[in-house]
């Protein structure tokens, strides 16, 4: 198979089962646990990214720009209309990574937002005293992500 029918299957495959989780999260009250990967696909998709290699360790995709490769990790939240704070995935500033891409989901699993920050601007938010949760496990609500970045889609 080509790589271009690859992301036409990809992508097929993507909108199956957005349903498919949705359902399984009415039933169960519980998260399919498929937000991280359809994150990755909408912002590949949406941005015209590449794919790092599967289980490189910290960053998701890559962005070819004049400059040399800029490698982007992809954080991804489902939050329904209404829903309250949540938290965006750990980000472990000791590894490899130029930027970090938060990609929102509405609850239907389609993107709404993707927001973008760069390294020095997080590392400053997450080290910033007060908060275990951010100083330790490198993590900061979803408002923090929005105020450090910038908003990269829709424009």
């Amino acid at each position: 198979m080509s790589r271009s029918s690859n992301a036409v299957r990809l992508r097929k495959l993507i909108a199956e089962v957005k349903p498919l989780a949705r359902e399984y999260y009415l039933l169960t009250g519980r998260p399919l646990g498929i937000t991280a990967e359809v994150a990755e696909q909408e912002v590949v998709r949406l941005l015209k990214l590449e794919l790092a290699p599967v289980r490189q360790k910290g960053y998701d995709a890559i962005r070819k720009t004049q400059n040399g490769d800029q490698l982007l990790q992809i954080k991804g939240r489902c939050v329904p209309v209404g829903g309250g704070s949540q938290r965006v995935g750990a980000i472990n500033l000791e590894r490899e990574w130029d930027a970090v891409l938060l990609v929102l989901l509405n609850e239907k699993f389609d993107p709404t937002a993707i927001y973008e920050a760069g390294r020095a601007t997080l590392t400053a938010a997450i080290q910033r005293p007060g908060s275990k949760a951010r100083n330790e496990r490198g993590q900061l609500n979803v408002s923090q992500f929005k105020s450090a970045g910038r908003r990269v889609w829709p424009k």
